[in-house]
């Protein structure tokens, strides 16, 4: 039969027929391509927004402990009693406070004025502060601390490149390490520094951890009313585990009200400590905050300074540390 001129035949159709299957296959793979980046650009916003919310209600924490602090100075004001010890309320617990959508925020306050202050151990003039050294010295014995020593925390504040004695630590050393870095020459800006320190373990990093302290300022003092027991041991070197243990039950059961009542106590008897570098008041906390919600969860600790008129400033904030949250936990209701 002859073909009808016009009309395709049969090998024809089969070509247009797989050319637009082709073309359907590709439309469904771009489609499914285009749902699925919609999908991630969905997911990465929801977790986006998730995270910003998250870290409202950890700034809003932050604000929440301030007020605390600003009514514990208020309170401490009319009793005419201006000490903080471990027995307030801020120190006591970690306040949880429920929030909507089956979340909650955790919310702690830590003091900071009863740890050595490793930017104590220069002065603005460049020059070691004995008293502080000594201390530090006294601290490193407690603990049993013999790889690491205290003038290589010195030589990392100092601003020259001179160890100040052969135990010291300068750029000639760290220059070495794999890889190879330089010395601070200025103030810890956080105690993780200490990791940096030459001859510093991990072991040695967690045993200072909880007893020294980086304030961006010099001339806090220690309180002694919060101090550690290996604070207490740092005052003086003939002092035992066994006298700090006393003074801090002696201060669980009454916080000392001056200095006098401090230094009186029959465990100083004969060693002539003075009231140098001490104090009752802590003026620089640690906000810890945990917020959990729409399942994820944000860390914030804030570093919060209270001026001696009660205003209660932050002055350094950081996301990055977890696990912060230690104490016994105390649920505020909403009423």
């Amino acid at each position: 039969m002859q073909r009808i001129s016009g009309f395709p035949g049969k090998g024809q159709h089969g070509v247009a027929l797989i050319m637009v299957l082709l073309a359907m296959a590709l439309v469904v793979m771009l489609a499914s391509g285009m749902t699925q980046q919609q999908s991630i650009r969905v997911f990465r916003a929801g977790h986006y927004l998730a995270q910003q919310q998250g870290q409202s209600i950890a700034l809003g924490a932050e604000v929440f402990a301030r007020q605390i602090l600003s009514r514990d100075f208020e309170e401490d004001k009319e009793d005419s009693l201006m000490v903080d010890s471990l027995d307030e309320f801020w120190a006591a617990n970690a306040a949880v406070l429920p929030l909507d959508d089956n979340g909650v925020a955790e919310v702690q306050i830590d003091d900071l004025g009863g740890r050595l202050n490793l930017n104590d151990l220069v002065g603005g003039n460049g020059q070691v502060d004995a008293l502080t050294r000594d201390r530090f010295v006294r601290l490193f014995a407690a603990l049993g601390i013999t790889a690491v020593s205290v003038d290589a925390l010195v030589d990392w504040i100092d601003p020259n490149d001179q160890t100040v004695t052969a135990y010291g630590a300068e750029d000639g050393q760290y220059l070495m390490a794999d890889p190879g870095y330089r010395a601070g020459n200025q103030p810890f800006t956080s105690v993780t520094e200490l990791r940096l320190i030459d001859g510093m373990t991990e072991e040695i990093y967690q045993a200072l951890r909880p007893h020294v302290v980086a304030l961006p300022v010099s001339g806090a003092g220690v309180n002694v009313n919060t101090a550690t027991a290996m604070v207490i041991r740092s005052l003086h070197e003939e002092l035992t585990d066994a006298q700090a243990a006393s003074i801090l039950e002696k201060r669980e059961e009454e916080p000392f009200e001056n200095l006098q009542d401090f230094l009186a106590l029959p465990e100083f008897a004969g060693l002539g400590l003075k009231s140098a570098g001490l104090g009752l008041r802590t003026r620089f906390f640690e906000v810890a905050s945990r917020i959990t919600y729409d399942n994820r969860v944000v860390n914030m600790v804030s570093t919060v300074y209270r001026t001696p008129e009660g205003e209660v400033r932050t002055v350094h904030r950081d996301t990055g540390q977890k696990n912060r949250i230690t104490k016994e936990p105390f649920t505020i209701s909403e009423g």
